[in-house]
């Protein structure tokens, strides 16, 4: 079955699929930081992180890219499942945003709190999951409700990431 096109979508481009924001920020994210973590793990930039420069490496890759990767992949196929229309618009771009607030929380982590910095980033992966779980539940596409079974450890192993986080620090 492919994805339903019931209903015209007006806004921009980039927020029709959620492949699109999410390979491309991912993917971008994954360069950048490689870069921003250089100088961070060299000691000539201070990332105001409560991670030490080899765990905010490792939480970015982890926690970072790859749930956006998987984000848009999800929000991708879901549609294409389920035969529902795709998150777009506005609710993707609020995915995007609270993706994009994780990242600034974990990088300046030390200023917010860890605390925040956790809430912040955790916020996303459990957003996904809810709207995976609305998307698969409304089109009663049972099978593929394991797909909230890896987001549900995704979001467990970051959540004991940023908890263990302050001991290292």
């Amino acid at each position: 079955m492919g994805i339903p096109r019931h209903r015209a979508y007006i806004g921009p481009a980039f927020l029709s699929y959620g492949f699109r924001p999410f390979f491309f920020l991912g993917s971008l994210y994954a360069a950048l930081s490689i870069l921003l973590w250089l100088p961070v793990y060299a000691g000539e930039l201070d990332a105001h992180s409560v991670f030490v420069p080899v765990d905010w490496h490792i939480h970015e890759m982890l926690f970072g890219y790859l749930p956006a990767i998987v984000t848009g992949f999800l929000l991708t196929a879901i549609p294409n499942w389920t035969g529902r229309l795709p998150v777009q618009g506005l609710p993707l771009l609020a995915l995007v945003v609270l993706w994009l607030a994780g990242r600034a929380a974990v990088f300046f982590s030390t200023d917010i709190g860890w605390e925040a910095a956790a809430v912040i980033d955790g916020s996303f992966l459990l957003a996904v999951a809810a709207a995976a779980a609305r998307e698969i539940v409304a089109g009663r596409n049972w099978r593929n409700l394991k797909v909230l079974l890896p987001l549900g450890v995704l979001a467990g192993a970051n959540g004991a990431f940023h908890i263990e986080a302050p001991s290292r620090h």
